[in-house]
């Protein structure tokens, strides 16, 4: 029904009834935060074990969202909740094998294929749902997709040439982070953040079992584990900011600008590390900055 709310939405554009262009401000916040979520994980993920990094990083998102709640006075739905709880599951897997294809694979081949499929597979599912962007809004959107693939190639090298693809792990990691999307947005607006709770919840279990099952110690330096505590807080914050605006906007350019956020992490790691943009990473930042102006126009 939500869905189909947000259609008419669209249709109705220039009859006045427009999109509140908040959720579009939203959707291209997250994006930022999501980022450098993802650029204070990988900075630990070099030195510590990916499952103690995630585990607690989902932790202090889950502490976080719980302190919240209680002042927020939202009642939700158990549909609501289990549709976060989904999404918990499906964007726990896909961390996880994101690392993976990371960790075994070539990066210039992991990055692109999961992000383009994560920002796909909700575009295509709005649209079957009846969603029908403007002609602007969905040239932002290819225009988005496009330059995700683009900012996240880092520049090739012999040994990432020598290394096995990993297409195989980033491909089902991309279809699980989708799914994460697309699961978290079919929350009622009424639900406030309880989504949040029981994703949070579904995914703190998994790695809690993942790392009781294979035995590995969750401790890290403090320093470390410091760093892991601020890019939890970073990504819970993007997933508000996301959740607020998939209830509020029409799925399809709220989930292609909050899945900008490869712009943000090399901008990060520009700025922080020196590291320096190849040609396809500054084409695709520039690209991601058209894609916002397009898809904020086309609303």
């Amino acid at each position: 029904m939500r869905r189909a709310r947000s259609t008419v939405w669209y249709a109705r554009g220039g009859e006045g009834l427009k999109l509140p262009p908040v959720a579009y401000w939203l959707a291209t916040l997250a994006a930022v935060f999501y980022g450098a979520a993802d650029f204070t994980g990988g900075m630990v993920t070099r030195r510590v074990a990916t499952i103690p990094v995630v585990l607690l990083s989902q932790a202090v998102g889950l502490v976080m969202v719980a302190v919240i709640l209680p002042f927020l006075g939202t009642v939700p739905q158990a549909a609501d909740l289990w549709w976060g709880a989904l999404a918990g599951l499906a964007g726990g897997v896909g961390v996880g094998l994101l690392y993976r294809a990371l960790a075994v694979g070539t990066m210039s081949v992991v990055a692109p294929t999961t992000a383009v499929l994560a920002v796909a597979i909700p575009v295509v599912a709005s649209i079957a749902l009846g969603e029908r962007p403007g002609s602007l809004a969905v040239a932002g959107i290819l225009l988005g997709i496009a330059s995700i693939a683009l900012v996240s190639r880092p520049t090739v090298s012999a040994e990432t040439v020598a290394r096995p693809s990993g297409l195989g792990i980033a491909f089902v990691a991309g279809i699980a982070i989708g799914l994460f999307l697309l699961a978290l947005a079919q929350a009622r607006p009424t639900s406030g953040l309880w989504p949040l709770l029981t994703a949070r919840l579904a995914s703190v279990t998994l790695f809690a079992v993942v790392a009781a099952i294979g035995r590995r110690s969750v401790r890290m330096p403090a320093r470390f584990a410091a760093i892991a505590v601020g890019g939890g807080a970073l990504d819970m914050l993007a997933n508000t900011l996301y959740l607020l605006a998939a209830q509020i906007g029409p799925l399809s350019p709220v989930v292609t600008l909050s899945s900008l956020y490869p712009a943000s992490t090399v901008l990060l790691a520009r700025g922080v590390l020196g590291e320096r943009l190849n040609g396809w990473q500054t084409t695709g930042v520039v690209a991601a900055l058209v894609a916002v102006l397009l898809i904020v126009s086309g609303g």
